[in-house]
């Protein structure tokens, strides 16, 4: 049997983001049958103190404080950018030009103009793209959109969505990367995946009606001082789906005592659906055709029969992790550099999230509901 082809990866980031991308490549590597060998070749960061101490802890080859060189370097397939939101522009772009298949993490570019640009370089040169949007790759989502388009729900009447965490709610915590204009926001940094599941699960949303609240007016700038927050701290939208249904979403990082609330409820004439991140191993189930008196919602637990579950554990109930949908992300997007399948969430999905986004802003600057074809 010949050996696999090497994919070498540079990643630009060694934060949470970056940590949990090397999770992704490791454990994929072991649980799927990838059709690369993956080489942690170089690791780029803001200094060559911090890339050298990350590249010893994750594993890659080489550091550099220089990702520019890193992205032209002909040894590298594969960019992986975890860097700030407002730098994936420029470092997608170069990494395209560079003939690299670009890993991004979310939101793909802090404008839907921005995003379309980065989607259609990539698209003219041929490279294949994903944007990390994990939460899509569990198991009992894909069981739930399986179902919703089943009919098992029948006609669905209502959405409602919800990413709420508590991680900004304290008002003398400092200005960060996620209160930039230029790519922050509750909205773009956690409304992102309320959005893409919605999507996931319903098809295209076609208009909305956005509610963009700013909280905490100014927070500490790091050096004495005070920086005025133009961001929203909480989202709202209302929905319309192209399939006739309605729903709606929210966004916050002020949920007090909230970690990962990341949400949803499908209602249907036949039947609902309710999930929960915080307990993402399992979907609840209530169907109008159980005899009186045993209705209720009934618990679905994560077990083999929900690929790829069974690769991870062989035992219903044993649960998976965050890691984890993080290497079924990566074992995805190895396919689809390798021909096997159609990019899972490529640059041009994330522009959509993007466009929807912007839509949801202009909305709430307007009052009026604004339309988001997908075509």
């Amino acid at each position: 049997m010949s050996e696999k082809p090497v994919l070498r990866i540079g990643l630009i980031g060694s934060g949470f983001m970056g940590k949990a991308h090397v999770f992704g490549f490791a454990t994929a590597e072991k649980v799927f049958d990838l059709p690369f060998r993956l080489e942690l070749h170089t690791l780029a960061d803001v200094s060559t103190e911090v890339a050298q101490k990350a590249a010893r802890a994750f594993g890659f080859a080489r550091a550099t404080d220089n990702w520019r060189a890193m992205v032209a370097d002909p040894d590298i397939d594969l960019v992986d950018i975890t860097a700030p939101n407002a730098l994936h522009r420029e470092m997608a772009l170069a990494a395209i030009a560079a003939g690299k298949h670009v890993y991004c993490e979310k939101p793909l570019a802090p404008t839907h103009a921005e995003a379309t640009e980065m989607a259609g370089a990539a698209a003219a040169a041929g490279v294949v793209t994903q944007v990390g949007f994990n939460y899509l790759c569990n198991p009992m989502l894909h069981l739930a959109r399986d179902m919703i388009a089943a009919g098992e729900l029948g006609t669905i009447t209502g959405y409602r969505g919800i990413h709420a965490e508590d991680y900004m709610i304290d008002p003398l915590s400092p200005f960060t990367f996620r209160h930039d204009p230029a790519g922050g926001g509750a909205l773009g940094d956690i409304g992102s995946h309320a959005l893409a599941t919605a999507e996931f699960l319903l098809g295209p949303i076609a208009r909305v009606m956005g509610d963009c609240v700013t909280v905490v007016g100014e927070r500490p700038d790091g050096r004495g001082g005070l920086r005025r927050i133009e961001v929203d701290d909480i989202s709202r939208a209302f929905l319309r789906f192209e399939n006739g249904a309605t729903g709606s979403i929210e966004a916050s990082w002020m949920a007090t005592g909230r970690k990962m609330q990341h949400d949803f409820e499908v209602y249907g004439s036949r039947g609902a659906l309710l999930f929960t991140q915080e307990r993402f191993n399992e979907l609840h189930f209530y169907a109008t055709a159980d005899r009186a008196g045993l209705r209720g919602f009934r618990r679905i637990e994560a077990a083999p029969d929900h690929a790829p579950y069974g690769l991870f554990c062989v035992a219903p109930g044993h649960q998976i992790g965050f890691n984890d949908l993080k290497a079924i992300e990566v074992a995805g997007y190895m396919d689809a550099i390798a021909g096997r399948s159609a990019e899972p969430f490529g640059f041009a999905a994330g522009a959509r999230i993007q466009r929807l986004i912007e839509a949801i802003k202009a909305s709430s600057a307007s009052a009026a509901w604004v339309a988001t074809p997908a075509a």
